[in-house]
């Protein structure tokens, strides 16, 4: 991604699946997007043909570090969010190639969260994400090969792992005071079905989760690398090292 990047030569860079079908008007919407100064980026819905519901709270980081994604179930009118899906987003080319595409992340084949290493730096410089259900792609999910199977509904410890240690080393940077802190106890004591934290281990069990120990191991150990990652990027005084411009001026 960081070597296609290198090749684009627009003002607006748009991003997308290879098993993704942009409707007809996905570019004048994407276009129409960035009239305001301020919009940073744009994206919109990806429908997915398992789940059809709407949901309202779409692209969300909660105080405490928690993402709620919803961007294949996203309804309702244009508004600001904290960060957009990769199957279907365009951001300022000034700004993309000002963070560019976080190579500290890890995994094979796909680096979770590069959309949250993405994102969070550009909302803390002040510039807004706008998430638009009508900029739609059909999102037709394609089989993954090799271990990571996190989204088609399998298991396995080192994909969990990964993707762990890349939200828990995105937040711990992006996160400030008190809001960091808030962010390991909550991470490490409670969590989601997806990253349990210890108090989720009970429902899984009772839910039938075989898997439950072996992902909250995972997830244990993703959070102490996405730590020791943490700790090295502030001894080395990289993190946070984007120079972004500011809103109004990309």
């Amino acid at each position: 991604m960081n070597a296609a990047l290198a090749e684009c030569r627009g003002d607006i860079i748009a991003l997308t699946d290879d098993d993704t079908e942009p409707h007809a008007d996905w570019i004048e919407r994407i276009s129409n997007g960035f009239d305001d100064a301020r919009t940073g980026g744009v994206g919109g819905r990806d429908w997915q043909t398992m789940e059809r519901t709407d949901r309202t709270d779409v692209g969300r980081v909660q105080w405490f570090g928690r993402v709620i994604g919803n961007h294949h179930l996203g309804a309702g009118p244009p508004r600001a969010v904290d960060v957009l899906k990769g199957a279907n987003a365009a951001y300022r080319a000034p700004l993309l190639r000002a963070v560019g595409f976080d190579k500290r992340l890890v995994g094979t084949g796909a680096q979770m969260f590069w959309e949250l290493a993405l994102c969070l730096p550009l909302r803390r410089a002040g510039w807004t994400l706008v998430f638009d259900p009508k900029i739609a792609v059909d999102h037709h999910i394609a089989p993954r090969h090799g271990d990571d199977q996190r989204h088609r509904g399998l298991f396995a410890s080192a994909p969990q792992r990964d993707a762990v240690h890349n939200e828990t080393l995105v937040m711990l940077e992006h996160q400030i005071g008190f809001a960091r802190v808030a962010f390991i106890a909550w991470a490490w004591l409670v969590g989601t079905r997806t990253e349990p934290g210890l108090a989720q281990l009970p429902r899984l069990f009772l839910r039938g989760d075989r898997d439950a120990i072996a992902r909250w191991r995972a997830t244990l150990a993703g959070r102490m690398l996405g730590w020791h990652s943490w700790r090295d990027a502030v001894g080395r005084g990289d993190q946070a090292a984007h120079r972004i411009p500011k809103p109004g001026r990309a």
